[in-house]
């Protein structure tokens, strides 16, 4: 949470509580009371990893590139001229893709035509589903913590933001905070599952009883999936494959995570013809396209054999073990994650009840650096969850293993 002793920037002024920058930078935690506009904490962090030459554990990007194979078909696609737009649904080859894709690996039949749309990475489709369904008056669900892109979205919208908390130590969702967040205004829930931040999978009950008040309330799912081929024991359940949530689901993904092309930002959506052409009209004056090269070896990329998905998996819980290894010795209380790219822990067996304080300190103390989890909330939650850190373990091993030896000795110098 952004509070006024903790933004950086000078004061802005506003326009009025009605001014869409303004509301979009409130849902993002970058507003204080007295209208001053501030930086992100992610901006900090690396600000200071950079000062102290501290390996930086806060944003959550890989440090090595994907497989040969696709890059090389991007380079291959530059050359042989596929350098203008796209069409704005995407290229054929990758909606072919990602249909394949969604019933290889879910048996979800999806027509390529019509219920498929190409984004810029996840992101623009999250936006433009927010956007297309979503205004003053009407209410946005997401899970809290939730990645601060949502937040900046709805308020850009109108809507109100509405959360549900996903508490330690395994944070799933709970049925009845679920049932008293619901309302007749909501009109969007967003499911985020593999969970950024706090790297939980939700089990198969919980989405259950998403889709059940989703029914209830006339309201349509939208998913960030983002992680799901990053996973560790625990299934990924798509919501849409379960009965009753299809007709009301858009399902969201990209290639950043699973292939480590994040700077690339490619990204989908499918679900019901109907709502997906409605987000499309919102998403055609967005960015109407973009990507063209990087579009056919992403579609490449979804074709690859199932030992490419199992691998990166595996290969990302052992960075995790890894990195755990160092966290305990740290002397943090730490929350082992089902999936994603994150570790949350918790500062207080170290007598610590400021994460943010500690996050701003740990650079220059040790030599790391990560990111608070209540940023990623409102008011109450960043109460809530005040001693939270969240670390990022996508990095190259040995960048993994130092940082795990650092840390280590954060219990003798705190």
């Amino acid at each position: 949470m952004s509070t006024d002793a903790e933004r950086t920037s000078p004061h802005v002024p506003t326009t009025g509580p009605a001014s869409p920058w303004a509301r979009t930078a409130a849902g993002a935690n970058l507003l204080g009371k007295d209208g001053g506009l501030g930086i992100t904490i992610f901006e900090e962090v690396t600000a200071l990893a950079q000062k102290h030459a501290a390996i930086n554990l806060g944003q959550g990007f890989p440090d090595e590139d994907g497989p040969r194979e696709i890059l090389d078909a991007a380079r291959s696609a530059i050359a042989d001229g596929a350098n203008q737009y796209a069409p704005g649904q995407g290229l054929p080859v990758l909606r072919d893709a990602i249909a394949a894709h969604q019933e290889r690996f879910y048996g979800l039949a999806v027509d390529p035509g019509t219920e498929v749309i190409v984004s810029t990475g996840a992101t623009e489709s999250i936006a433009a589903a927010i956007l297309a369904f979503a205004g003053p008056g009407d209410e946005v669900l997401t899970f809290e913590p939730f990645y601060d892109s949502y937040g900046a979205v709805i308020g850009l919208s109108g809507a109100t933001h509405t959360t549900a908390p996903l508490l330690a130590p395994d944070f799933q969702p709970d049925s009845a905070s679920l049932a008293a967040a619901f309302t007749d205004r909501t009109r969007i829930v967003v499911v985020n599952n593999p969970h950024n931040p706090t790297g939980s999978v939700f089990r198969r009950e919980a989405l259950e009883t998403i889709v059940r008040l989703a029914e209830r309330h006339g309201t349509i799912i939208v998913t960030d999936e983002v992680y799901e081929h990053l996973h560790f024991g625990a299934e990924h359940v798509p919501i849409a494959t379960l009965p009753g949530a299809a007709s009301r689901t858009l399902t969201i993904s990209s290639a950043g995570k699973t292939f480590s092309v994040t700077g690339w930002k490619v990204g989908w959506l499918s679900g019901p013809a109907e709502l997906v052409a409605q987000v499309r009209t919102v998403k055609t004056f967005l960015t109407y396209t973009s990507g063209t090269p990087f579009q056919s070896a992403v579609a490449l990329g979804l074709g690859l054999p199932d030992e490419f998905f199992d691998s990166a998996a595996a290969t990302l819980r052992r960075k995790r073990d890894l990195l755990g290894e160092g966290l305990r010795a740290a002397g943090f209380e730490v929350f082992e994650p089902e999936g994603t790219f994150f570790t949350m822990v918790d500062a207080s067996p170290l007598g610590i009840d400021d994460a943010t304080a500690l996050a701003r300190r740990l650079p220059s103390l040790i030599g790391v650096a990560a990111i608070p989890v209540a940023m990623f909330c409102h008011e109450d939650g960043a109460a809530r969850t005040r001693s939270l850190l969240r670390f990022a373990f996508c990095k190259r091993f040995d960048v993994i293993e130092e940082g795990a030896r650092r840390l280590a000795t954060l219990r003798d110098r705190v």
